[in-house]
């Protein structure tokens, strides 16, 4: 089958390796639950409810791979994505890295996405998707700021920081994932940058390429601190009551 001719390919790769200190002692952040549910499985479902998706790559914590498996495998996921489960390793970039090596040739994308962001629609999954098939070498789904953003120099003190400058909000994204990548360019970006980054994009950004934005959505918020679970419960009640979710 020629290039041309051949069915545009996108996996998914979903760092699950960190311990979420945020919040509090206890399992790993992607383990906690929601409904019921490990957050990791509704971020796992959420990529697979894209049409586009059919591998989902989840990188376990380095000694918890068999775990995570067993976890996937006592909940209910689509049949038509194919589900992968690696050992992560010490970082969030070496975790990314070691799932990207665990994809089988034949892929065109890669979206990256935080376990922690279990509530992403499948709308701005698919959004993202469609920027890279459009030729985005990196896309990230982000929305615009409401708070005014102060830049200050740190205190390690504790003592009251002073601000040095006000960025423009209106130039001012916050962004979330899952964060698309031609799946070339991801890897070269994973070969070549060897700082440690916030975010994958940004590895993007380092190799002089255009990083692409697309709208994201308030439901795709990272849950790290406690009062964050009561949203994503409240977000999975009205989904359910609306949606029969």
């Amino acid at each position: 089958m020629s290039d041309e001719s051949r069915p545009f390919r996108t996996a998914a790769v979903v760092p699950a390796a960190g311990r979420g200190v945020r919040l509090g002692p206890g399992a790993p952040k992607a383990l906690r639950t929601l409904s019921g549910t490990p957050m990791l499985v509704h971020a796992v479902r959420a990529m697979a409810a894209s049409r586009g998706v059919s591998l989902v790559v989840v990188v376990a914590p380095p000694d918890g791979a068999t775990e995570v498996k067993n976890l996937l495998a006592e909940h209910a996921l689509p049949e038509r994505t194919d589900f992968l489960v690696v050992p992560g390793g010490e970082s969030r970039q070496e975790s990314v890295r070691l799932g990207l090596d665990a994809l089988p040739p034949g892929f065109d994308a890669v979206l990256v996405h935080d376990a922690a962001r279990p509530l992403v629609p499948v709308d701005t999954v698919d959004a993202v998707i469609e920027a890279v098939r459009d030729g985005a070498p990196a896309v990230v789904p982000a929305l615009p700021l409401t708070d005014t953003v102060k830049q200050v120099e740190p205190s390690a003190d504790g003592s009251p920081e002073p601000v040095v400058a006000t960025p423009e909000r209106a130039r001012l994204r916050a962004v979330q994932t899952p964060q698309g990548f031609d799946h070339a360019t991801l890897v070269r970006a994973h070969e070549t940058v060897t700082g440690d980054v916030t975010d994958d994009a940004s590895m993007i950004e380092q190799l002089g390429l255009t990083v692409v934005v697309v709208p994201g959505h308030e439901e795709a918020f990272k849950v790290t601190r406690p009062l964050d679970l009561v949203l994503a419960e409240a977000v999975l009640a009205r989904r359910r009551a609306n949606d029969g979710f």
